[in-house]
């Protein structure tokens, strides 16, 4: 389902055509007055099924009091500055993780920037100064598990503590459905390191998607028959899949075609860097520098050397038939 980006002060609308408007907060200081908020906070990386439960969980919890969803989530990922690692791989990237949003009836995200300052402040002033001064919540839903504030040290029982106090009421997330998200999550990213792509996508409730600038190669593939596109994700946290070949979707200015991935340092030729090409089916158009989508839809097998060109070009006429039968099924 597309939809249309607006921008409105600190505010981005994201309209889903004459169906729902999610409202994007990045300015924490400019929040609007939220009517009776229900809400719930987390990473939320990939809003894989997992994930689902605690969406609905909101919206049931929403609806008899009339109130309005709101998802509390953190830019740049928490783990990057408490424990200060450039290893983080992200399901999804901040950009990815809000069109996913924007088709689950969510009324508001707010994306609060994690800084050290914000991990420093004590677990009391996260409640009383954060998020009752900011957010006024109704209801708070939260893992019994959930921690938060300096050294962690907030927790469920803390936010139950304040409640009655502060106005708010507290509800929590079944134990369960954060083993099922823990779980999930775990999975799912081992599974796209592992190129078991089917997995991914069942756990996902969605096809894994990339985004990527389309880049110069050697334009070896041209001489075979298959000329490929050579992409460059721009963001470095974002999760690759692992070596192999797949059958993908490509989306070009809106327009989906079908085509075949490599990703790999392509043995046969050179195998010194690693590379992520497509070829696009029936396409022959010039995307230099130009921004795509990719869906992974199917792994179809390992990267492998082959005794020359020859040798590659027959198996690339193979991968291609199992592709568009995949991709057509």
């Amino acid at each position: 389902m597309s939809f249309v980006p607006a921008f409105h002060n600190n505010v981005n609308r994201l309209e889903l055509k004459e169906e729902f408007t999610l409202q994007i907060h990045h300015n924490i200081s400019k929040l609007p007055a939220f009517n009776n908020a229900v809400v719930t906070i987390g990473t939320f990386d990939g809003v894989h099924t997992g994930h689902k439960h605690i969406l609905n969980q909101l919206k049931t919890e929403a609806s008899p009091i009339s109130g309005e969803t709101v998802i509390i989530t953190f830019h740049p990922h928490p783990r990057k500055i408490v424990s200060h690692t450039h290893e983080v791989r992200l399901l999804s990237t901040l950009e990815e993780k809000i069109e996913i949003l924007s088709k689950e009836s969510i009324d508001h995200l707010v994306i609060v920037p994690f800084t050290e300052a914000f991990a420093e402040q004590t677990a009391e002033s996260y409640i009383k100064n954060f998020l009752v001064k900011n957010i006024n919540p109704h209801t708070i839903i939260i893992g019994y598990d959930h921690r938060f504030g300096k050294d962690r040290a907030g927790d469920y029982l803390m936010l139950e503590k304040y409640a009655e106090e502060l106005g708010f009421s507290v509800k929590e997330i079944p134990e369960k459905v954060l083993n099922e998200i823990a779980v999930s999550s775990t999975r799912i990213r081992k599974a796209i390191r592992e190129g078991d792509i089917e997995s991914a996508n069942a756990l996902l409730g969605y096809d894994y998607f990339f985004e990527a600038k389309v880049v110069e190669g050697n334009q070896l593939g041209r001489t075979i028959g298959y000329p490929t596109a050579n992409l460059h994700v721009e963001n470095p946290e974002k999760l690759i899949p692992g070596n192999g070949v797949y059958a993908a979707e490509i989306k070009i200015e809106e327009q989906l075609f079908k085509g075949m991935m490599n990703i790999g340092f392509r043995p046969t030729v050179d195998g010194s860097k690693m590379v992520i090409e497509v070829n696009i089916f029936d396409f022959n158009r010039d995307i230099y520098h130009t921004g795509v989508k990719v869906y992974v839809k199917y792994f179809l097998r390992p990267e492998q050397k082959f005794n020359g060109l020859d040798a590659l070009k027959a198996q690339l006429e193979r991968d291609k038939e199992v592709a568009i039968q995949k991709l057509v099924q």
